[in-house]
């Protein structure tokens, strides 16, 4: 696909103005206001929502090993999910999944 360079311009401008407005419509218009006890009760939940979203691709489909499951992941996975249940320790679970990942590698290799 070969875009125009007024073409690129108005998309570049239209992403720009829907984000502005988008994040305004949060922080401008709504922002000085009390929200109210159900909204602030199911925004807890946003990150819990969001990371597994983010994560899974990574752990099953992964690019680094084209797009295939591996045991390495699998297991480091597994690892900062226990450690992280277990302790309630982020910056456990962070490490115990690196270390395993780490370690299960080197010891396929």
């Amino acid at each position: 696909m070969n875009y125009s360079t007024p073409t690129i311009w108005l998309i570049i401008v239209c992403l720009a103005l829907g984000t502005f407005g988008l994040r305004f419509v949060f922080i401008g218009l709504v922002g000085d206001r009390e929200m109210p006890a159900w909204l602030l009760r199911h925004l807890r939940y946003t990150a819990v929502a969001v990371m597994p979203g983010l994560i899974a691709p990574l752990v099953l489909w992964p690019a680094a090993t084209g797009g295939q499951s591996d045991p390495a992941r699998l297991s480091a996975a597994g690892a900062a999910l226990a450690v992280g249940i277990l302790t309630k320790n982020v910056i456990g679970a962070i490490v115990s999944g690196i270390v395993t990942l780490y370690a299960v590698q080197y010891l396929l290799t």
